[in-house]
């Protein structure tokens, strides 16, 4: 009996520990959801694309601004569902979503994503237009990779996987909607499918 109660305490302790230096209130399913957002994002810039091609696509013509909309719409729906999403597991869980390791993971989250979207308006500056997906991939991929260390060992993962994509959307300017859409969507539901499972059912 009294290993059981050592046993336990032990668990107790770890848990305790894990809570202090990694926050565990990541959502799967807003994670399935953001890769949905990308998917139809991505369905839609396709389309547009598709409908001038043969033609080159500046900064000034309409459809780079619906590009540029499509793109902001994504991105807002995936901020809004993720922060709704946590807020939700945080009050399950007894968790307060503010605090040191969150701020923590927001800050070593952000360092290189706004690296990386700086980095990619100066590239649509001057008109490296066939950098910007593999540049927002990898920067986000390396975003992921550096806040796994505050949270979820599976968040890590995707960002090495994501840096990947982008490399290869840098071989291949060609494909590099497919392999955003591949980084930003397929992936995103697979690994939020596979945090769903492991951390949120429970």
């Amino acid at each position: 009996m009294k290993d059981q109660d050592y046993l336990k305490d032990i668990q107790d302790i770890k848990t305790l520990m894990n809570r202090s230096t990694q926050f565990l209130s990541l959502s799967g399913m807003a994670g399935v959801l953001a890769g949905v957002y990308a998917l139809i994002g991505s369905f839609i810039a396709f389309n547009l694309m598709t409908v001038h091609r043969g033609y080159y696509i500046t900064l000034e013509s309409s459809t780079f601004r619906y590009i540029v909309i499509i793109a902001a719409a994504v991105l807002l729906l995936s901020l809004a569902t993720a922060i709704f999403f946590t807020i939700v597991k945080a009050r399950k869980n007894g968790e307060t979503v503010w605090n040191s390791t969150s701020r923590r993971l927001l800050i070593n989250f952000l360092i290189p994503l706004v690296t990386g979207g700086i980095f990619a308006l100066l590239l649509l500056r001057n008109q490296h237009y066939g950098l910007i997906a593999s540049v927002t991939l990898i920067f986000y991929g390396l975003a992921c990779v550096n806040a796994s260390k505050f949270t979820v060992r599976d968040v890590r993962y995707l960002g090495i996987t994501i840096i990947v994509l982008g490399l290869l959307a840098s071989t291949f300017p060609g494909y590099a909607l497919l392999f955003w859409a591949l980084g930003f969507g397929v992936c995103h539901i697979i690994y939020g499918a596979i945090m769903y499972y492991k951390y949120d059912r429970k």
